[in-house]
C-alpha cells in the first residue's frame, strides 16, 4: 500500500482537472492504496516572500498558514499527484505558490513517484506543454524522483466537459495502476 497524495490546483471545485484527480483517486482506492486529496484553492497558502527565515529556523516558515500542513503530508507521500489546468501555458497561481512555499523543507520531499495532470482548452496537447514542464522542474529539485505517468486532458473548457474525454478513463486507469 502506497501513500497517495493529490494536490489538485483547480480553483474550480469539480472542474475539468479535479474531476481528473477525482478519477485518479477512485482508481487508487480501489488498488488499495491510502489517498488524500487537496483542492490547493481550499488552502490558506501565501507567497513566498524569500526571505529565507526557513533556512534558519530549521524549516519552519516565516508565514503561519496552511502550507506546513500540506508540506508535511508531501513529504509523509510516496506518490504525488500534481494537477493544474492550463493558465496562459502554464500551471496555475495557486500549485506555483504551494510549489515553491516546498522551499522552507524541500530537501525531505525525496525519493517521490509523480503524476501530472493538466487540462486545457485547445485540441492540441502541445498547449500543454510548459505546464507539464514546470511539474518537471519542480521534480528535477526532488532527489529521488521518478515520474510515473502524465494525463492530457485536451479539448476541455466548460466544466464536467473531461467526462466526455479520453483522459476520464485514463485518469482512473493510472490511479488504478499506481
Amino acid at each position: 500500500m502506497k501513500k497517495v497524495l493529490i494536490l489538485s490546483g483547480s480553483p474550480r471545485k469539480a472542474g475539468n482537472s479535479d474531476l481528473l484527480c477525482d478519477e485518479f483517486m477512485r482508481g487508487a482506492v480501489d488498488a488499495g492504496h491510502d489517498v488524500e486529496k487537496i483542492r490547493v484553492s481550499e488552502k490558506k497558502i501565501g507567497f513566498c516572500q524569500g526571505c529565507y527565515y526557513c533556512q534558519k529556523s530549521g524549516g519552519v516558515c516565516a508565514i503561519k498558514d496552511d502550507m506546513a500542513e500540506v508540506l508535511q503530508k508531501m513529504i509523509d507521500a510516496d506518490v504525488i499527484v500534481l494537477s493544474s489546468p492550463v493558465y496562459f501555458y502554464s500551471i496555475d497561481a495557486q500549485l506555483k505558490a504551494l510549489i515553491d512555499r516546498t522551499v522552507a523543507r524541500w530537501e525531505e520531499v525525496k525519493n517521490k513517484e509523480l503524476y501530472y495532470i493538466a487540462t486545457c482548452a485547445d485540441q492540441d496537447k502541445s498547449s500543454q506543454i510548459r505546464t507539464i514542464e514546470c511539474f518537471r522542474g519542480y521534480a528535477d529539485c526532488i532527489d529521488g524522483a521518478v515520474e510515473k505517468g502524465v494525463i492530457y486532458g485536451t479539448g476541455v473548457y466548460r466544466k464536467g466537459e473531461i467526462k466526455n474525454s479520453p483522459a476520464f478513463s485514463e485518469a482512473y486507469q493510472m490511479g488504478l495502476n499506481v
